[in-house]
């Protein structure tokens, strides 16, 4: 038996007699460590003539590679051995009491999309909703916002490649608004809904998000005039914030689908960093905030749902559901809503169970 046959038969027998894990790494840095007797043998190769190198580099190789391959095998061995010891003694009781708590939380935007639903629901208003994917003729053409209309530059819009079956442009809504147009041509009138959901525009910063949430309103009826549209905003404003105190101001502003327009500013005062809502923005310490657009539904708006302006008349709203959040809940950075932070949805999270009602309150938190 040559020496190189030794070596072979000393390093395969040991390796398969090592006992633990510990004592197999010892050996495979005593054959193929850096200093190790294989690895020597290895680096005699350069020294050898060719001739020499052509024997010996396939017998070295050999037996580097048999030794690396008993190594990894009898690896495998001792932690399948390790993991059927451990198994034997560890148990799992399956009779233990679920935590008292339920893991996970309701995001801030879902709490507020309840509680809106929650306060309008008190009032007689239903919860409408409509694709996100629309056509522009709902999206903008039956909201008065015809093809070379200026308003359609108030909005950054995604569109798609392609048309619909009837020609129409396709994009990611930019509003609520067409699921307004669409319940008024599929229920008719009289109508009161509001149309909470997820909208897009192309714009990004810390109060403005590529997508984002809105909520809007309707209310189609005979004889509505703006003093309804006030009473309404007033009293969702104060279930919302559950504050009595709260001060409407409305200004003339311009929609194309709303005739007379109006923004809608609440007084609030500063908290530290934190806006707080209540009291009139006239008053000592006290601004305005606008919160809300708003207005009587133009004539041609309802004319495209196919009803007589001239026997139903109606008001519109909208609002972000987003920064209501951000308002009601002392939260600074829009963008920080969509970062999927596990940490900051812990901290602003709601209690799955705790849900909003106008008997408990609809900002409970968890």
């Amino acid at each position: 038996m040559t020496d190189l046959d030794q070596l072979k038969t000393d390093a395969l027998t040991r390796i398969e007699n090592a006992p633990d894990a510990a004592a197999l790494e010892a050996l495979r840095i005593e054959f193929l460590g850096k200093q190790g007797s294989i690895s020597g043998l290895m680096k005699t190769l350069g020294k050898m003539s060719p001739e020499e190198r052509q024997v010996q580099g396939p017998l070295l190789n050999g037996l580097r590679t048999e030794t690396t391959d008993a190594i990894a095998a009898r690896k495998a061995v001792l932690e399948e051995a390790e993991l059927e010891a451990r198994l034997a003694t560890e148990s799992l009781d399956l009779t233990l009491p679920a935590p008292e708590a339920p893991r996970g939380s309701v995001h801030p935007v879902s709490q507020v999309m309840d509680e809106l639903a929650e306060i309008f629901a008190d009032i007689g208003f239903s919860v409408a909703t409509g694709p996100e994917i629309e056509d522009d003729w709902h999206n903008f053409t039956a909201l008065n916002m015809a093809e070379t209309h200026p308003a359609r530059a108030m909005h950054d819009t995604f569109y798609f490649p392609d048309v619909d079956s009837e020609g129409r442009r396709m994009l990611l809504r930019t509003h609520t608004s067409p699921v307004q147009i669409r319940s008024m041509v599929e229920q008719g009138a009289p109508i009161r809904i509001i149309a909470p959901g997820r909208v897009y525009r192309s714009d990004s910063d810390a109060t403005h998000t590529p997508m984002f949430h809105q909520v809007e309103g309707l209310v189609i009826d005979r004889d509505i005039h703006l003093g309804h549209l006030k009473w309404t905003l007033e009293t969702f404003l104060k279930a919302f914030f559950e504050r009595e105190d709260i001060v409407l101001r409305l200004r003339p502003s311009y929609f194309p689908f709303t005739e007379p327009s109006v923004e809608v500013d609440v007084g609030y005062s500063m908290d530290g960093t934190r806006r707080l809502v209540g009291g009139s923005g006239d008053d000592p310490g006290h601004e305005w905030l606008e919160v809300l657009g708003s207005g009587m539904v133009n004539r041609r708006v309802i004319e495209f749902a196919g009803l007589d302006p001239d026997e139903w008349q109606g008001f519109a709203f909208g609002t972000g559901v987003d920064r209501l959040a951000q308002l009601k809940y002392g939260q600074e950075d829009l963008r920080a809503f969509f970062d999927g932070d596990q940490r900051w949805i812990d901290h602003f999270g709601f209690d799955p169970l705790d849900v909003p009602t106008l008997s408990a309150g609809v900002g409970a938190k968890a």
